[in-house]
């Protein structure tokens, strides 16, 4: 593979930057997912140049939708389901107040 010229990295640093802010994230969140120690930049860099080098762009973006569904994924499961209540409308809240004064006045 050809190496990434300085305007395709500063390109992708772009990229990545507003990915992450898009989806909440930051630099921390994808240096864990990439498994590196560092969330520094030029270690972000490095390990994109990794990815490149071992199949260029598509291997990079097939890295960075992995990453993207996991986020999406954790996401999903971080947040459970909650029951949906019904609401009152205000025929049944009617139907209560009536019920009420009913019971009251026996």
């Amino acid at each position: 593979m050809s190496k990434l010229s300085q305007q395709e990295e500063r390109e992708l640093i772009s990229f990545i930057k507003d990915w992450l802010k898009s989806h909440g994230f930051n630099q921390k969140d994808l240096a864990n997912e990439l498994n590196i120690k560092s969330s520094r930049t030029s270690e972000i860099i490095l390990k994109i140049k990794e990815l490149h080098k071992k199949g260029g762009m598509f291997n990079i973006a097939k890295n960075l939708i992995r990453i993207e569904q996991n986020w999406l994924n954790n996401f999903k499961n971080d947040y459970p389901e909650t029951k949906q209540t019904s609401s009152y409308n205000q025929l049944d809240i009617d139907s209560l107040v009536n019920q009420i004064t009913q019971d009251t006045c026996e």
